[in-house]
């Protein structure tokens, strides 16, 4: 009778993770597998950008919400206002929430608009709100963008390309910056394994993209009518929900490049992950109530939405599908088999996922700190408070990381 309840217990384990595993497997190979004719921005050369141009250009609004970004900030701007684009059509606002008065000082110097606003508690949806309430300029688009990302000098000509396709909501490719360490190539890698799973196989088969929460392109008028409903720290998932229950569909331009810092600490590995859990969790219970009237509706990218709030974080995945395998080998040789299968489907999920140019160098050499960061995020479930709605900040590396530069 024990070991019938143990089997029933470790058989309802492997399907919880078997699902997620499935998933994953499925969009990794349907990336793979499901060709997409080449689009014309992946071979754009600087060189020829006259010759691409759009019929029209649109005006953008891009907007930096920075908290304590003192360390980044300028420079960020600095290489932005270097557009090959019509200076008159966009113009750039960072909101500088608890930012030194010498970073203020730097920043009041540049072609910019300079908000300050003074938050009792600070969240980035707060900040977006505040910019669209003192900014009464109308615009196409709306960009946001987080404080240390660079773009390159093309970055608006390329997207104003996309945007004439008639995209209301456009997600750019957002990749690492700095390689500085372990932890931050690992964090670089799950970035593009979610680029490749959540934004470009979704496109793919004609599923919207996944947000990120920077690198975003909005339709202006979309946004300021929206932006005031984001409630959590976790406003990418908010804003995915409230595009998804309108059917607007998200696209992802992979060749739009927007290089952003990653962790290169366990703290703010930590502190990340767990901002990142938070909203899961909050996403998932905002989601479910709506999930009868999606499928009355048949609106499948809210429904497939609220599956990936569900999914088990990925290199939890591994770790647990690994250890569990290993324990049921001890336990008994026949109920180890159906383990190890899961494990070796996970293995290639995230193979075919990564891309070709960090299959080994960036990732195999870098793995033994992946059962660290693991448990660090197992640890993270019991700091999980659903109801929890402050911005949980990560600082950035030191200045000695590898940055790109335009």
């Amino acid at each position: 009778m024990f070991w019938q309840i143990i089997h029933i217990i470790e058989i309802l384990l492997w399907l919880l993770l078997g699902a997620s595993a499935a998933y994953i497997l499925f969009f990794a190979l349907v990336a793979a597998l499901w060709k997409k004719p080449v689009s014309r921005l992946s071979v754009y050369l600087t060189a020829k950008i006259l010759s691409m141009r759009a019929d029209k250009y649109y005006s953008y609004l891009i907007l930096y919400p920075a908290y304590n970004e003192d360390r980044v900030i300028v420079n960020s701007v600095h290489k932005f206002l270097g557009q090959y684009y019509p200076y008159k059509s966009f113009h750039v606002a960072v909101i500088s929430d608890h930012m030194q008065p010498e970073t203020n000082q730097k920043l009041s110097e540049l072609p910019i608009t300079l908000l300050q606003p003074v938050f009792e508690k600070s969240s980035k949806a707060k900040a977006m709100q505040y910019a669209m309430d003192q900014i009464k300029e109308e615009y196409d688009y709306v960009v946001i963008l987080d404080a240390d990302n660079v773009v390159e000098p093309h970055f608006l000509e390329q997207l104003n390309e996309t945007c004439a396709k008639g995209y209301k909501a456009i997600q750019c490719h957002r990749c690492a910056k700095n390689s500085n360490n372990d932890i931050a190539v690992l964090d670089g890698v799950s970035e593009e394994i979610n680029n490749t799973i959540f934004r470009k196989a979704h496109n793919r088969i004609g599923l919207s993209s996944a947000l990120i929460g920077s690198g975003m392109c909005f339709d202006f008028k979309w946004f300021r009518q929206n932006v005031y409903k984001l409630t959590t720290a976790g406003e990418d998932r908010e804003l995915e929900a409230l595009l998804l229950k309108q059917k607007v569909y998200i696209h992802y331009e992979e060749n739009i490049h927007v290089f952003d810092e990653k962790v290169s600490n366990k703290d703010n590995f930590q502190k990340q992950r767990l901002r990142w859990m938070t909203a899961q969790i909050q996403s998932l219970l905002n989601l479910l109530p709506y999930i009868p009237a999606a499928i009355y509706t048949r609106n499948i990218d809210f429904i497939d939405k609220t599956i990936q709030q569900a999914l088990i974080p990925r290199s939890m995945l591994v770790v647990l599908s690994f250890g569990l395998a290993v324990l049921m080998t001890l336990v008994s040789l026949t109920w180890c088999v159906k383990w190890w299968l899961l494990f070796l489907f996970i293995c290639i999920s995230l193979y075919v996922s990564t891309p070709k140019q960090l299959r080994r160098h960036s990732v195999f050499g870098k793995i033994l700190s992946l059962p660290m960061l693991v448990w660090r995020m197992i640890l993270n479930i019991l700091k999980i408070d659903h109801k929890n709605t402050d911005f949980i900040h990560t600082t950035h590396g030191d200045e000695k990381s590898k940055v790109h530069s335009s």
